[in-house]
């Protein structure tokens, strides 16, 4: 019997929607020796070539700022069954780091952000896709929360890039993109039922894998 191809799992919503809190639980109760984990964020263009003054005022919430070409090589690249190193940006400095995160292909791929439902053909890769949704002004607190204690910015700072972009560009490209979504689980990780749901059809998959395998 052939093996089946791993399953390609989207999660998407806005910023501050509980989207990592999601993959978390289905990390932790599915084991992460049996996902590959790609987070979108960790496919920010490299900004080393401008001036830091310069990179603080890019949009950082535009599809153009991510690298698209390289998140959809390493999803196929997984998909034919070869592992793949992810890069790491750092936040702080808006750069990619010289060192790379291996992963090894698994029989679920889980990628994660606010804008893979924005491109089709990230979208034609996916077998499912999850929509994380949340009220705007729990979103906004988490952000602020998230960038004041994890990358170094400040209150004005974050509430400048809000109104900017961050606003802005949810309204046109991640707000629309719900309507792709096979699932959509209202308030993140904190909606029981739903991540109940998401992790028992995960693991049915995974069983169904490792049957076909045996």
């Amino acid at each position: 019997m052939s093996t089946p191809k791993p399953v390609v799992v989207g999660v998407a919503g806005g910023t501050g929607s509980g989207k990592t809190t999601v993959i978390q639980r289905i990390l932790d109760r599915v084991g992460f020796d049996r996902i590959a984990y790609l987070p979108h964020d960790a496919y920010y263009k490299d900004a080393s070539h401008l001036p830091p003054a310069e990179r603080a005022h890019l949009n950082f919430d535009h599809p153009n700022a991510l690298d698209n070409a390289l998140l959809i090589e390493h999803i196929r690249t997984l998909l034919a069954g070869r592992p793949v190193d992810v890069p790491i940006y750092d936040f702080t400095t808006h750069t990619r780091s010289p060192q790379t995160r291996r992963v090894q292909p698994c029989p679920v791929i889980l990628v994660e952000g606010i804008l893979v439902f924005a491109d089709e053909e990230l979208r034609r890769l996916m077998d499912i896709k999850i929509y994380v949704e949340t009220d705007a002004d729990i979103r906004f607190i988490r952000r602020l929360q998230r960038d004041i204690t994890e990358r170094g910015r400040t209150v004005q700072s974050v509430i400048e890039q809000y109104l900017s972009t961050v606003r802005p560009m949810h309204l046109l490209f991640v707000e629309p993109s719900k309507r792709y979504a096979d699932i959509i689980i209202p308030e993140g990780g904190y909606n029981e039922v739903a991540l109940e749901m998401v992790i028992s059809r995960i693991e049915a998959l995974l069983a169904a894998h490792a049957a076909a395998r045996s």
